[in-house]
């Protein structure tokens, strides 16, 4: 069975997720990653073959089939259009772009090229949240009326010392809108099986003043993120991202006619699915990830490599659930109303 010549744009999550994800997966062979800083340390250490400074110079450098941009957002559609430009299989990071523009040019750069493309909603493979597709596809929960998603995080409270970089820039594509509204979006979208038809909300900045090791900074990025997903056919969906929380928590409640759905945990990588009616609720039991043994690696591997797993589907002309870059360009829509990027 052939295996795919891959390379990783990217050393943060490109470092610590994808690249674990790759190196396990039976079908990539994991030839170079490109970083401007970062890459001949993580080639060593990972024993792969090449490191380069740019996405452009691992182009030119060495042979490719497939390449994750998982650089910065500022970043995405340059190392994008090139991969595309230079004929290779491309999965992008979310946020998908910093702005509609950028979305559609790449979506319209990937339909040129021909090749197998998709975006890193690794989120869509976590079990409980399969079953809860499951649950709406089959009609279980009856018509679907409203979803409502909120993820609480700790991360961005005044008193975290998180290092100043890109991410607290919203030039630069920061901020928890793009790092996890983005997922939150794709998640009510593909769970409705619906293009969002109009979206309302708002992104708040609770912690503008920051502080790391080097002394005080300012964040011009949200560090909550909030909005109203109008689907048509009756379905909406509420969604909330903050980062200032005292807890870690998931919550996804899929509410239909005839019964309620709920996948909720301390994270979307460990949830708990249940079922609700009028007269019960049951505890759904899910089938673990084929590739749960890879847990240790970090919680969003084994999704990745389900992931990586459609993504060859996709590349061998086979019916794939590879999120899309059609359905990027409808995320990054929804977030361009709440008033991020260009």
């Amino acid at each position: 069975m052939k295996r795919l010549r891959i390379g990783i744009v990217g050393a943060g999550f490109g470092a610590i997720g994808h690249l674990p994800a790759l190196l396990n997966h039976p079908r990539f062979e994991v030839i170079a990653i490109a970083s401007p800083t970062s890459a001949p340390a993580i080639a060593r250490e990972a024993n792969l073959p090449f490191a380069f400074a740019s996405c452009e110079e691992m182009l030119a450098g060495c042979s490719l089939d497939a390449v994750t941009v998982a650089s910065p957002p500022f970043a995405h559609a340059g190392n994008v259009l090139a991969a595309l430009a230079a004929g290779k299989h491309v999965i992008c990071e979310k946020p998908f772009a910093l702005g509609v523009a950028d979305a559609q040019a790449m979506l319209e750069a990937a339909n040129a090229a021909g090749t197998a493309c998709g975006v890193a909603h690794e989120f869509r493979f976590i079990p409980q949240i399969q079953a809860l597709k499951e649950l709406a596809e089959h009609r279980h929960l009856g018509d679907l009326r409203d979803l409502e998603i909120t993820l609480l995080r700790s991360s961005l409270r005044r008193s975290e010392r998180r290092p100043r970089s890109w991410w607290f820039d919203a030039r630069r594509g920061g901020g928890l809108a793009g790092a996890v509204l983005s997922h939150l979006i794709d998640q009510a979208s593909w769970l409705g099986n619906y293009v969002p038809e109009a979206t309302m909300g708002f992104r708040r900045t609770a912690n503008a003043q920051r502080e790391d090791d080097s002394g005080p900074f300012e964040s011009t990025v949200d560090d909550g993120a909030f909005a109203l997903v109008d689907y048509g056919n009756g379905f909406v969906a509420r969604l909330a991202a903050d980062g200032t929380a005292a807890v870690e928590s998931y919550t996804c409640a899929l509410h239909g006619e005839k019964r309620t759905a709920v996948a909720s945990g301390p994270a979307l990588t460990e949830l708990t699915l249940y079922t609700v009616d009028a007269e019960e609720t049951d505890e759904l039991t899910c089938t673990p990830s084929r590739y749960s043994a890879y847990e240790s690696l970090g919680a969003n591997v084994p999704p990745l490599m389900e992931l990586y797993d459609e993504l060859v589907k996709k590349i061998e002309g086979k019916a794939n659930a590879l999120p899309s870059f059609e359905e990027a360009l409808a995320t990054q829509k929804a977030l361009a109303a709440l008033g991020y990027g260009s």
